[in-house]
């Protein structure tokens, strides 16, 4: 029996997927696979086992749930996303469910991927019982950089920039340390450690000669480091502090911004975090390349010519680019307001 809603799945079922996301979370937010999270259920629907997806190359979540049972037969796994139907460093997890006796598979969202895709048919024609879309939209939400990276083809592009409450992002002379707080700028390096890459252009390495490192709230390198990107066609300086860069650095030479996706996206990265100034953040913007943006709003007035964007080519209303409001977080005396453009779509289940 094939069911593809959540509303008939039983409550063991939707905390079980709860939990299920929750353990997904624990996984990479970086790298090319996405967080899977998997519970095991007995008969009674209390949980056996737990597993997660630690990062290419190790045990996929179903995997690792089932590493920690003695026997799998007649057990539920409950997973965030359709088992992978798809040899690569690890096998497929649809026959690994199958191999184990696994008597029925419950999942968030089908697998866009056409490479990994298929397992919930894999399953069902060797008479394992599925259910798919419990939670959906939960999984979604947490999936979304990775969903619209494998739509789109490209990486999933954050734009960010700080700014006085009057919308500047410098004073007259040029400077702009610090017009956010100490809590806004340690969440910045946070949300860096979350992507795979960190985009600036050659005016801001020239001028600010950034290290554009994720660091903690001692100065302290964190774990993962995105890596460096530069638009542009001038060459960074050789003894710019970049190229000292842990993660190394990406010179593009030019200011395609298609065609550097593409590359960036061939190279494995699937989170690109814009953080160059108003001339890279408006052209990410003007060329509709935003997925969601990231505004630090300070209780400033600084008023002059230096504002956080450029021209985006608006001429009248009707071309202004509308954005929603997803949520609005307090840093200390700053506001940090996260939105998306309007016309996003929400990876959507497959009939």
């Amino acid at each position: 029996m094939t069911r593809t809603a959540a509303s008939h799945a039983d409550e063991a079922l939707v905390a079980a997927m709860r939990r299920a996301l929750s353990l997904a979370t624990h996984g990479p937010a970086v790298g090319e696979n996405p967080q899977v999270g998997c519970v095991l259920l007995d008969a009674t629907g209390t949980v056996v086992a737990e597993g997660w997806h630690r990062g290419a190359g190790t045990d996929h979540a179903e995997v690792d749930a089932l590493s920690h049972v003695a026997g799998a037969a007649g057990l539920t796994a409950v997973v965030t996303l359709e088992p992978c139907n798809h040899t690569g460093r690890t096998g497929p997890c649809a026959q690994a469910l199958i191999d184990a006796g696994v008597a029925r598979v419950v999942y968030a969202l089908d697998d866009p991927n056409p490479i990994a895709g298929g397992g919930a048919d894999r399953l069902r024609a060797a008479g394992v019982e599925v259910i798919g879309g419990v939670l959906a939209d939960e999984a979604a939400e947490l999936l979304r950089p990775w969903l619209t990276s494998v739509r789109l083809g490209r990486p999933f592009v954050t734009v960010k920039w700080a700014s006085s409450l009057d919308g500047r992002a410098a004073a007259a002379d040029g400077t702009s340390q610090w017009i956010t707080g100490t809590a806004a700028r340690q969440r910045v390096h946070e949300q860096r450690a979350m992507h795979d890459a960190i985009a600036v252009g050659t005016g801001t390495v020239l001028a600010d000669d950034p290290t554009l490192t994720a660091r903690g709230d001692g100065g302290e390198l964190l774990p993962h480091q995105p890596i460096p990107v530069v638009f542009g066609e001038t060459a960074v300086p050789v003894d710019a502090r970049l190229r000292q860069h842990p993660a190394g650095l990406i010179e593009l030479g030019h200011r395609d911004l298609g065609a550097a996706l593409a590359d960036l996206h061939e190279r494995g990265i699937r989170r690109l975090y814009v953080e160059g100034g108003p001339t890279l953040a408006s052209a990410f913007l003007r060329a509709g390349l935003a997925d969601e943006v990231l505004v630090y709003l300070a209780p400033l007035l600084i008023g002059g010519p230096r504002v956080a964007l450029d021209d985006l080519g608006v001429t009248t209303m009707s071309e202004v680019h509308r954005l929603s409001i997803h949520r609005i977080e307090t840093l200390g005396d700053d506001l940090l307001v996260v939105a998306r453009p309007r016309d996003t779509p929400t990876p959507a289940m497959k009939d």
